[in-house]
């Protein structure tokens, strides 16, 4: 069966804040240019994790009566602490002491989700046409080797590879632009960057940050507050903390964000956050509560020298697809937004001095340029050092963090550079001593499978495989040979699993699991597994993420 076509004056594959943002300034500047966006989760939203504590200044810019207008944004930050933590104890760092990026007095703590479902909402009011469950699986590429669109995966293949009987080709989306906002190391981000050689001058780096909600008891709720905390459970070289944000309704998220450049195999992120809970510091707030829902996502770290080239011929990169997360905040939603509006903006100058009837694809050089001038480079640029300073541990990042953000004010003549790829930092594991973690006890802390259920996660489960394996030998012959099978213990929903069949080893993955957090594609010793997407509406739903 032949694909469908269908034309639009501008493609967004992602609504995510950054591409949301996008067509809402695409509308505003241009009402009657026809903008649409593919959103693989079945509905905005589903996909959508984040802390999160949200810097407005790319909000007010884009919608300035978002309050007027019932945006989801409720609960103003009333207190910030940070500790350092010991296993039995731990101490406050002064406010005095803390850096200005880590102070959030005028920010709010919101559902990321919650905010996209809105900003979907603004859209289409404005006539942008927004399509959830159809998942972007490929880029489509005109004879002078420009980006045309992109295609939806074909829905109803069986695990067989055959169409079943419920198949349906997937639908060619055409567009004089084409906007990449699928977020952290999306799939089709991931293959331009390489197709066009737009990485940044050094390589980037991720974290995994994963997250629980909870409902806890009314007498130890305080909307509003703050509390970041570094060391414990974590060694002193390995880069990564912890968050507890109270929002509103007796919730608080708590999650725990682990830099995937860590050398151990044996240790396990998921882990590490069910280890935190435990600490005498944390564990009484979650007491008498329960846990409501579950997620993990990567994010990237790099920051500034790490950034994409944002543009290629017929299209761009905007969000956390360039890179755009500010580490040092641990906030990237008000950047993201903001490279989305300046790709509208630039979409729009060009489209008005009719360049789009020109022969040929469009090449919108005056985006990388306006992201270069904006606030949200500023930020960026002035961050750049903060992630790799943690390559000398956590005292050493933290004392230079100190003297470059409080000193400097992140002006330092000088730019730190990030040496190596995440998985290329994975070391052998006959250097390290296994981890034993604590038995999970069902109330405070819980096995994997368990808290998978609490994503509402769900893939069709005739289908094939949307985690590819360059090498079906390499997960026994290299990863549990050499790594001991590090992907048991990195992947958050207990995906990949080593099982023995007729006395021989082999990897079994369990697909339908997956949150789509892409840590395997990143973390993979070899690089052996690539993460594609699956059909589309499948994954995570998250409620209020």
């Amino acid at each position: 069966m032949e694909r469908e076509s269908m034309p639009f004056d501008v493609v967004i594959v992602g609504a995510g804040p950054a591409g949301l943002a996008t067509a809402i300034r695409l509308k505003q500047l241009a009402p009657d240019r026809e903008v649409c966006v593919l959103e693989k989760g079945s509905e905005i939203g589903a996909h959508i994790l984040s802390g999160a504590v949200l810097e407005s200044r790319a909000l007010d810019e884009l919608i300035p009566d978002w309050k007027d207008k019932g945006a989801p944004i409720t609960t103003p930050v009333s207190e910030e602490r940070f500790y350092f933590l010991t296993e039995s104890g731990g101490f406050g760092l002064p406010g005095l002491f803390l850096p200005p990026p880590l102070r959030n007095h005028g920010n709010h703590i919101i559902s990321l989700g919650s905010l996209c479902r809105w900003l979907g909402e603004q859209a289409e009011v404005l006539g942008v046409e927004i399509y959830p469950g159809f998942a972007a699986a490929e880029t489509l590429y005109d004879e002078d080797g420009g980006v045309k669109g992109v295609a939806t995966g074909d829905m109803g293949i069986a695990k067989s590879g055959e169409p079943g009987p419920n198949y349906q080709p997937g639908i060619e989306l055409h567009g004089k632009v084409t906007v990449f906002a699928e977020g952290c190391r999306g799939s089709l981000g991931k293959q331009l960057i390489a197709h066009f050689e737009l990485a940044g001058d050094q390589p980037q780096t991720y974290g995994i940050g994963l997250k629980e909600l909870w409902e806890i008891d009314p007498a130890k709720h305080q909307p509003g507050l703050i509390v970041h905390t570094a060391g414990w459970p974590l060694d002193s070289k390995t880069y990564g903390g912890s968050f507890l944000y109270h929002l509103k309704d007796n919730l608080i998220s708590v999650g725990f964000v682990v830099g995937l450049n860590y050398a151990n195999p044996y240790l396990s992120p998921y882990e590490e956050l069910q280890r935190f809970k435990t600490h005498p510091k944390v564990r009484r707030v979650f007491e008498g509560g329960r846990r409501v829902a579950y997620g993990a996502r990567a994010l990237n770290e790099g920051g500034a020298q790490c950034l994409t080239k944002l543009t290629f011929p017929g299209g761009v990169l905007v969000g956390c697809e360039a890179g755009t997360l500010n580490i040092a905040k641990i906030k990237g939603t008000h950047t993201a937004m903001k490279s989305g509006m300046l790709a509208a903006e630039a979409i729009f100058e060009a489209f008005e001095t009719g360049a789009d009837e020109e022969a040929g694809p469009l090449t919108l050089d005056g985006y990388a340029e306006a992201f270069r001038q904006s606030w949200a480079w500023d930020e960026l640029y002035r961050a750049r050092n903060v992630r790799p300073a943690f390559e000398w541990g956590l005292w050493g990042g933290t004392l230079y963090t100190g003297i470059d953000q409080l000193l400097l004010r992140g002006r330092a003549p000088w730019t730190l550079r990030h040496t190596h790829t995440d998985h290329a930092a994975t070391r052998p594991a006959k250097d390290f001593k296994p981890i034993a973690y604590p038995k999970a006890d069902g109330t405070l802390t819980f096995d994997r499978l368990t808290n998978v259920s609490f994503s509402a996660t769900n893939h069709e489960e005739d289908q094939p495989s949307h985690l590819k394996l360059a090498d079906e030998a390499v997960p026994i012959t290299t990863n549990l040979a050499t790594y001991a099978a590090p992907e048991e213990r990195y992947c958050p929903a207990g995906v990949y699993e080593i099982v023995e069949e007729d006395g021989e080893q082999r990897l079994q993955i369990n697909a339908q699991n997956c949150l789509h957090c892409k840590t395997c594609d990143i973390k993979d010793p070899i690089q052996n597994i690539t993460w594609t997407v699956p059909e589309g509406g499948g994954g995570p739903n998250y409620p209020n993420m």
